[in-house]
């Protein structure tokens, strides 16, 4: 398989999984009151699956190493597929939750709020912190940005604030549960590699979709109830997007496990490191804010957007060093 040997090309795979992560939503505002978000993930997770095999069957069995993905899927122990496949079922359940409150709120609102919870919940997790001054004064900020972010979408909004809050903080305790799962997946002697680690996140994930959105369906966040033969009414175009997006995602997904999985002295510093692997959702709502224009006309209200962001990426700087300071998380 292929992995970076040297620093300079594990920055830019680290580069590239920040981008890929902050843009794949991106994808849904393309479709945004066409194509219902229930439906535009049917097509993300089949481009999410895609996209792994892809990367797979390419990178994951090129190389001087001759050592190949199905060479990975053998040498990995049984419990370590089944960490992976539940990684993917659960990092799928906090992001169907995102995608259903970035329809009501928009990127701008629901990613760094669903993040913030996410940082926090790992930041108190046992044996996580290394600095625990530094990460209370992280979890400070991004509980500052969070608090900022929703005071003036509750100030801009004229729908109700109670649903997209607990659509977010259910996201952010959901995801923040996928992180130990992927670190059980891939340790050990038998754990996975990353190409066949993104694979079997995948697949949990096209799995998990198909019983999730059967609550989705029929017990709609927003609009009236859906029917499956909803999905094949309209033409191929309408589904590039979800695919795209499934595929961008799983791109950056990739490239951050590879980046993990790559030897200690071609790896970024730990701090760098962890905040491009939890940045994303700055990239994501600048997206929101910059090119789909949000809170568009709102003075008042995209000032605050603006300071949430600048919070945020404090409390994420901080804690990124209280997280690595005594090693890699």
């Amino acid at each position: 398989m292929i992995l970076p040997q040297t620093y300079v090309v594990a920055l830019m795979l680290s580069i590239l999984g920040l981008l890929c992560q902050g843009s794949w939503a991106s994808t849904l505002k393309v479709r945004a009151g066409r194509w219902r978000f229930e439906l535009f993930y049917f097509d993300f997770a089949l481009g999410a699956m895609a996209m792994a095999l892809v990367c797979g069957l390419t990178f994951g069995n090129l190389g001087f190493d001759g050592f190949s993905l199905m060479d990975d899927f053998i040498r990995a122990g049984k419990r370590q597929w089944l960490y992976g496949f539940l990684a993917g079922v659960l990092f799928n359940l906090g992001n169907m939750l995102l995608v259903a409150a970035i329809s009501i709120t928009g990127l701008a609102v629901a990613f760094p709020l669903a993040a913030g919870f996410t940082l926090v919940i790992l930041a108190v997790s046992p044996g996580k912190t290394a600095n625990w001054p530094l990460a209370i004064a992280g979890c400070v900020l991004v509980v500052a940005a969070m608090v900022v972010d929703w005071a003036a979408y509750s100030r801009f909004t004229k729908k109700g604030w109670i649903k997209p809050l607990l659509l977010c903080s259910a996201s952010g305790l959901v995801t923040a549960a996928f992180f130990p799962m992927v670190d059980w997946a891939r340790t050990g002697e038998v754990g996975l590699g990353p190409y066949a680690l993104a694979v079997l996140v995948s697949a949990g994930m096209l799995f998990s979709t198909f019983v999730y959105n059967l609550f989705f369906m029929n017990l709609p966040v927003e609009g009236e109830p859906l029917e499956l033969p909803e999905y094949f009414k309209n033409g191929l175009a309408v589904h590039r997007a979800g695919l795209l997006g499934g595929a961008v995602w799983c791109a950056g997904t990739v490239a951050s496990f590879v980046v993990a999985g790559s030897p200690i002295e071609s790896q970024p510093a730990s701090a760098p490191s962890y905040a491009m692997a939890q940045g994303g959702p700055l990239i994501a709502a600048l997206w929101g804010l910059l090119v789909w224009k949000e809170f568009a006309g709102a003075g008042p209200v995209k000032a605050r957007m603006w300071l949430a962001l600048l919070l945020f990426a404090g409390g994420l700087a901080v804690l990124s060093v209280a997280l690595t300071s005594a090693g890699k998380p």
